[in-house]
């Protein structure tokens, strides 16, 4: 016995596949806006690789943190002296951390906080 689909069912296969990647691409995006301390990485884990897999550099504008996804774009704004940097979350950071974001050194530069070594930021998903 030999058993024929007909093309109903699968245009509703295709219907149903069509209606999941719809339906997926409606999913609101997360806003995260947090204020918090910030820090950045010593110079030793230059050239490491990071939880993303990612080979960490110094001179990129990359962050970790302890929850947001890899590859998440975020604004850090250094509330002492309202600079402002966009980086890319590409690494964890350890929820024992007292920090909340871990910037590169390009990305501490750009908030004027080295000299201090961290500072008070608001952090907002793009």
């Amino acid at each position: 016995m030999t058993y024929l689909r007909s093309p109903i069912q699968d245009m509703n296969k295709l219907l149903l596949i069509l209606l999941i990647f719809i339906g997926c691409s409606f999913i609101p995006k997360t806003e995260y806006s947090q204020t918090g301390r910030a820090s950045f990485y010593a110079n030793k884990f230059h050239g490491r690789k990071t939880s993303s897999g990612e080979i960490f550099k110094q001179e990129n504008l990359t962050a970790a943190h302890k929850t947001l996804p890899f590859g998440t774009l975020v604004k850090v704004v250094n509330l002492s002296n309202d600079s402002i940097v966009v980086v890319k979350i590409n690494d964890r950071l350890s929820k024992s951390s007292p920090s909340l974001i871990d910037l590169s050194l390009k990305a501490a530069k750009q908030l004027n906080f080295i000299r201090f070594g961290h500072a008070k930021v608001k952090v907002e998903s793009l």
